[in-house]
């Protein structure tokens, strides 16, 4: 159970464009941006946010929501994890590769440039002085300075979440839940 009651998404008229378009994205609506409602202000900072970040630049979107997966599951948000997941597969992700992300060093499922990526999401969110010199040269050897920060990027962005989701008790959606359900050794 959340730790705080979500806002009625009827008093966030002045919001509903946003929450029109979360929604229509998503196919439902998070729960999270009813507790953000709290403080309705940061709705468009953190949607623009979130739309920067993981619905544009160069960086191959599946390989962001994988990111969101390492990087929720390293901060133990169950959350963050079941909808970067449900996104993912969402993008056309095969369940196989979803499934296999936590044997990404070792999985013939992930490209070399992957494992760097995600070593980097792994890193990152176990503390920030996590990733080496060695990680990032490596990265280096696969993408471009922009699509390195875009990792960074989604790394950080998945930790805001993490934290608010996790800290909240944020209620999980029942599209994300089926799909966490839908794991296998989870």
């Amino acid at each position: 159970m959340s730790r705080i009651d979500p806002v009625a998404r009827s008093s966030l008229g002045t919001y509903e464009a946003l929450i029109d378009q979360v929604e229509s994205s998503m196919g439902y609506l998070p729960n999270d941006l009813l507790a953000l409602g709290h403080w309705p202000e940061l709705l468009p900072a953190v949607g623009g946010l979130v739309q920067t970040v993981l619905g544009s630049g160069e960086l191959d979107p599946g390989l962001k929501r994988l990111i969101g997966v390492i990087t929720s599951n390293t901060q133990g948000c169950q959350y963050c994890k079941a909808h970067a997941g449900h996104a993912a597969t969402e993008l056309g992700l095969p369940m196989a590769k979803i499934e296999a992300v936590y044997e990404f060093e070792s999985s013939p499922l992930f490209t070399d440039a992957e494992r760097s990526a995600l070593r980097l999401a792994w890193h990152g969110a176990l503390q920030p002085n996590a990733v080496t010199d060695n990680d990032m040269a490596e990265a280096k050897q696969h993408f471009s300075d922009r699509e390195i920060v875009e990792i960074v990027s989604a790394i950080a962005l998945y930790g805001f979440l993490n934290r608010l989701n996790s800290t909240l008790a944020t209620e999980l959606e029942p599209k994300p839940t089926a799909f966490l359900e839908s794991l296998t050794g989870d």
